[in-house]
């Protein structure tokens, strides 16, 4: 027969759509045409094929050939098409079977000599291709990504005559079996820090529901090692949420993440620029807010971040997802991260004391670069205090909680809250607060002088009401009391955008 069809997938953000290439061969001078909206790299995709197609002692077809990518209006990137081309083409001019092309789908570069290379993308390629039932032949060093959907029966090929022996079904390619990577063990404890136990306390609140957390106070005080603590204390990814954060490191070119059940943990320096943040490029690409989905992002010196950076981050940290949109393309990436972030109270980082050096010009511009609106989307500010000189001096054996039974008090907080409402505490909508966060009347007067005194908004009222249904749930209650209410509030001491 004349005509072959093979299926392959696109990249499209963190998607991967269906794509067949449909082969013909017609009578005519020889000639080689690749339609369906390719780029460069598919269109130079007629030299590899040739070559290794040649190179594997197979006839390359002295007739006019058609290669139509479809469906035509998506647009084609990269060279992940070779495989399925080449395919195509020995398909229809009778030189492999056509039989068994429906099982399976191609995905891989050649080289001139024929051999598979990876490429990028390739775990949702195989998420779509479990979805669809298929088998996934791919280059044996892209097998170890793919292979992370357990569902999916990945053939790692090494050269293009190892596809045709298995479609000949003379040899068979054996499916690849990932080894699994133990995860690291992180032996930093959180009741190694000295002191600071408010800071602990809210670090164990916002590990339990996801909220958003600052640190500010002096220089020295601990602020960037509790932060890093924070990443032992949640829990660990599901099997879905770890194939969705694989997929936005694979699309990203971030490579395969050595262990998928940990949490991201992302650290932008503060000369990060918008773009680097949030994605973009004239290929739109995640940036550090997608790379830290389902995890953490640590902004450390927070003033230090230009202003129209932080900026950035006010509709994601509300909505959970960013949209870029450039003139070729409009991709949305998923952003559901948890904010923390750690600055000092003026540029030398020692207010309130006789070493303070700075104006007061100085201070209203040093923290001017964090506006009203975002910091009133961040649940818990906290101080942390400089440290007295006995907490120093006096060093003992750690005392105190370890990591894991702290882990495990959060865990089950966590439960409590999906059982009771399908997510987290800090994702509850206005209208889910009034259910599961009920407020008696002491309370509601305590709310009330709360609002006046730290000139609380709307949103900055109902995240208080949050922290607070979180602080019930770690200690087991129904609904929150007024000790709770009284907790939540100590650590709203909200820091002055711009003090007079």
């Amino acid at each position: 027969m004349s005509l072959a069809t093979v299926h392959t997938r696109a990249k499209l953000g963190i998607e991967a759509p269906a794509v067949t290439v449909e082969v013909h061969l017609s009578n005519g001078l020889p000639a080689f045409h690749i339609v369906g909206l390719p780029e460069t790299a598919v269109k130079e995709s007629k030299d590899r094929v040739r070559s290794a197609i040649i190179n594997s002692h197979f006839e390359f077809p002295a007739r006019r050939i058609t290669v139509n990518l479809a469906p035509a209006e998506l647009p084609k990137e990269g060279s992940r098409f070779d495989l399925a081309i080449a395919i195509g083409i020995l398909a229809a001019s009778n030189q492999i079977p056509t039989e068994l092309l429906g099982h399976y789908e191609f995905i891989g570069e050649l080289a001139l000599s024929a051999e598979l290379r990876p490429v990028e993308a390739v775990l949702p390629s195989a998420l779509g291709c479990a979805a669809s039932g298929k088998q996934l032949i791919v280059g044996q060093g892209n097998a170890d990504e793919a292979a992370l959907v357990e569902s999916l029966t990945v053939l790692p090929a090494k050269h293009l005559l190892e596809v045709s022996a298995h479609l000949h079904q003379r040899q068979a390619i054996h499916p690849w079996k990932r080894v699994a990577i133990e995860p690291q063990q992180n032996p930093a404890q959180l009741r190694d820090v000295i002191g600071q136990q408010h800071a602990k306390r809210a670090l164990e609140i916002a590990a339990a529901g996801g909220h958003h957390l600052l640190f500010y106070g002096p220089p020295g005080t601990g602020k960037t090692l509790l932060a890093s603590h924070l990443p032992g204390l949640l829990p660990p990814l599901s099997n879905l949420e770890a194939l969705d954060v694989a997929a936005i490191h694979s699309v990203a070119r971030k490579g395969q993440r050595q262990y998928s059940r940990e949490r991201p943990f992302r650290t932008p320096h503060h000369s990060a620029s918008a773009v680097a943040m949030v994605g973009g490029g004239s290929t739109p690409r995640p940036g550090e807010i997608s790379l830290a989905h389902l995890g953490v992002l640590f902004l450390d010196e927070l003033p230090e971040f230009q202003r129209n950076v932080l900026e950035v981050l006010r509709e994601p940290l509300e909505s959970g997802e960013i949209n870029i949109s450039r003139a070729a393309a409009q991709t949305c990436y998923p952003a559901r991260f948890q904010l923390v972030a750690a600055m000092n109270p003026c540029p030398c980082g020692y207010l309130g004391s006789q070493r303070c050096i700075c104006t007061s010009a100085q201070i209203a511009r040093y923290r001017s670069k964090i506006s009203g609106p975002l910091l009133d989307r961040i649940d818990l500010q906290v101080q942390v205090s400089a440290m007295e000189n006995h907490q120093l001096l006096n060093q003992q054996q750690s005392e105190g909680e370890s990591n894991h039974t702290i882990q495990q008090r959060i865990c089950n907080a966590r439960e409590i809250q999906l059982e009771r409402q399908a997510t987290i505490n800090s994702q509850l909508t206005s209208q889910q607060l009034k259910q599961y966060c009920p407020m008696d009347k002491a309370q509601r007067q305590l709310m009330d002088q709360a609002v006046n005194r730290f000139a609380l908004s709307a949103r900055g009222f109902y995240r208080v009401l949050k922290v607070a249904r979180t602080i019930a749930d770690l200690s087991g209650l129904e609904t929150p009391e007024l000790d709770q209410y009284q907790e939540a509030l100590s650590f709203r001491s909200t820091v002055q955008p711009n003090p007079k």
